[in-house]
């Protein structure tokens, strides 16, 4: 083989190794390692937040188990406040990290973008050649080369170029995949970041609140026991009343849904309208808690743990029909039914309701995505801890636009008036939202 054969093959060789694989400059390795030391750094103080929040939350839960008092009450509101501070410092920490993991990826798209560079070179290098050799014919080789031996290798070394570019395209596609990929992650991280400052900014709101109705609670009792017991034991009498009415009403329009209207029952049709770390306080039915807490033995929703503050989420794609209130105060016996809510209609005969909320960040006939935060968790109404209850009811035939009187509604479902309770309170055919949904893990 002559000295020019030799040179070529070795050519072709350097052009299928120089440029593959993956180019990364030393500083920008130390780089990269330093980012993920900070961002392990980080999950860490998370992870210690996160046990500090959660042992708080064990603290709300005891407490709201325990008879209602005024000390208990105020008890409550003191962990409240202590949970949303300990939130918000992990939702800044959290800023910190995803900030940081926005780096790392941009380091890592600089380092693909660059890989990507070399293999486009690489690939119109061998291109070239390729499309060189193409245009011999194998009986040109063979009278070229002076023997058998040399023309074979020649015609090996054209095989090993087209493996070599058929591999670096392949190459090239992934990478430019990954770029995709990899931007897209980036995007999600920002969105993240965004959530976490809005979140904050809530919870801010929160605390003040929260100040505020402890200072509320003391004036209207005057640190009275009695007087306080006085008024709770009204609001369960009233509440019980309510609760009736809603029964009542809710039990018949079961028994008469049309269920051909409904779309077939698929986990997955709604997504959770709480974060996916969370879990199920109680299900929909006739529950163990239900029999021995509601004097209807049924439970009309999902209950899921949701500390006060954080974010909630449209299950799916709708128009928001009703955002309301049945509080009439801010003290325990003031509040009644689903409190601070959200109902939003979807396009399939499925409506959802959002209750006990402490703020509501969208209005009635807006649109929203699935996905969309629509509101922030809390414990209005009639609740005993903070939590998200997630109803999911066939749509009335008019909608949720109108409402109607009692007699009315049994027939068709809607909004109503029940005094005490502030507001309109939705009453209508129930159903299990985890028919819906893909399976959660219970708390318990």
């Amino acid at each position: 083989m002559n000295l020019k054969k030799i040179t070529l093959i070795f050519f072709i060789f350097l052009l299928s190794l120089g440029l593959s694989g993956n180019v990364f400059a030393e500083e920008n390795l130390d780089k990269v390692k330093s980012l993920r030391e900070q961002i392990d750094e980080k999950s860490k103080e998370l992870q210690d937040l996160e046990a500090r929040r959660r042992a708080l939350e064990e603290k709300l839960e005891e407490t709201s188990e325990k008879k209602s008092s005024l000390q208990q009450e105020i008890s409550s509101i003191n962990w409240q406040i202590s949970q949303l501070e300990v939130s918000m410092r992990s939702n800044r920490l959290t800023i910190d990290k995803l900030r940081l993991e926005q780096q790392s990826l941009q380091e890592d798209i600089k380092n693909i973008e660059k890989e990507i560079g070399g293999k486009k070179k690489t690939v119109g290098k061998l291109f070239v050649k390729l499309q060189q050799k193409d245009n011999e014919s194998f009986l040109t080789i063979f009278l070229r080369n002076g023997t058998l031996a040399d023309s074979v290798s020649e015609i090996q070394s054209i095989m090993t170029l087209g493996d070599n570019l058929t591999k670096n395209v392949k190459d090239l596609r992934e990478l430019q995949n990954e770029l995709v990929k990899k931007s897209n992650m980036v995007a999600e991280k920002k969105k993240d970041v965004e959530v976490e400052q809005r979140t904050i900014e809530n919870r801010q709101e929160l605390v003040k609140n929260r100040k505020e109705s402890k200072t509320y609670l003391l004036n209207k009792t005057k640190s009275e026991e009695q007087l306080y017991q006085e008024k709770i034991d009204e609001l369960e009498k009233r509440q019980m009343e309510i609760s009736q009415i809603m029964t009542n009403i809710e039990e018949r329009l079961r028994l008469q849904l049309d269920s051909s209207l409904l779309p077939s029952k698929r986990p997955g049709l709604l997504s959770y309208p709480v974060k996916t770390d969370s879990c199920v306080t109680q299900f929909y039915g006739q529950t163990e808690f239900a029999k021995k807490a509601y004097r209807t033995n049924f439970h009309t929703g999902v209950d899921f743990r949701a500390p006060t503050g954080d974010p909630i989420f449209a299950a799916d794609d709708g128009v928001v029909a009703v955002v309301d209130n049945n509080d009439k105060g801010s003290a325990r016996w003031e509040k009644y039914q689903y409190g601070k809510y959200i109902i939003i209609e979807h396009n399939n005969n499925l409506s959802t309701l959002y209750a006990h909320l402490s703020r509501q960040v969208v209005s009635e006939g807006g649109e929203v995505k699935q996905g969309d935060i629509i509101g922030y968790s809390g414990s209005t109404g009639y609740s005993f801890g903070p939590h998200l209850h997630f109803g999911l009811y066939a749509t009335p035939v008019m909608g949720w636009q109108k409402s109607y009187s009692e007699d009315k509604a049994r027939d068709k479902g809607g909004l109503i008036e029940i005094p005490p309770a502030a507001g309109l309170v939705p009453v209508g055919a129930t159903l299990n939202p985890m028919d819906y949904m893909k399976s959660m893990s219970s708390c318990y």
